[in-house]
């Protein structure tokens, strides 16, 4: 429930602010990629504002999730550590309970003399 409240409180404005901004700034923008020759550059891109603006917004959402993703490591690390163990620990259990079970049989199974 509380990300739906701060996703209406903070996803919703932001989307209005930003397809605001793609609707006034349409108008061609240069990039120059030169920067030893700005007046006649080798490389530049002529893009709508906007376009300029969503691939910033999606580089900035690239450069976060890989920086959270390798802030994690070591808690993932650890899950698979701990997964690695339970498994163990589960065939073990059920080693045990096949033995105990089997030895269980063994004694009340009748001894034919």
């Amino acid at each position: 429930m509380l990300r739906r409240i701060v996703w209406w409180a903070v996803g919703v404005p932001a989307a209005v602010v930003l397809v605001t901004l793609a609707v006034s700034n349409r108008h061609g923008v240069r990039l120059v990629l030169d920067p030893f020759r700005p007046d006649e550059p080798l490389i530049s891109l002529v893009l709508p504002f906007y376009v300029y603006l969503f691939g910033i917004l999606l580089v900035g959402i690239l450069i976060g999730g890989a920086a959270t993703w390798m802030t994690q490591a070591r808690w993932r690390r650890a899950a698979r550590r701990h997964g690695a163990e339970a498994q163990r620990w589960q065939a073990e259990a059920d080693r045990l309970s096949r033995d105990r079970e089997a030895a269980a049989s063994r004694q009340l199974a009748p001894v034919n003399r």
